[in-house]
């Protein structure tokens, strides 16, 4: 399988945010990034970030999916070796 992707522009970020009604702290928090001063580096700036594929699918799926499915992928993640504990 290939992936033909695009990434969401800076404007299609900021809607995300205003349209779930998160703080730059909540969307940093959900897509998996250190604080507000990373999430806004994707939404704003001279030139913003792309976010990636992997790390939008990341962050839709925590809104998407329930506790358990998640758990479910974590665990799997760990199966195959990585270390990794969500706030």
């Amino acid at each position: 399988m290939s992936i033909d992707y695009s990434p969401p522009t800076p404007d299609d970020l900021r809607k995300l945010k205003e349209a779930l009604g998160y703080t730059g702290e909540q969307m940093a928090s959900l897509f998996g990034l250190a604080g507000n001063n990373q999430w806004r580096k994707y939404t704003g700036g001279e030139q913003p970030r792309d976010m990636s594929a992997q790390m939008l699918f990341f962050g839709l799926a925590r809104l998407e999916l329930d506790e358990k499915s998640i758990e479910r992928v974590l665990e799997r993640m760990r199966t195959a070796g990585a270390t990794i504990d969500l706030d």
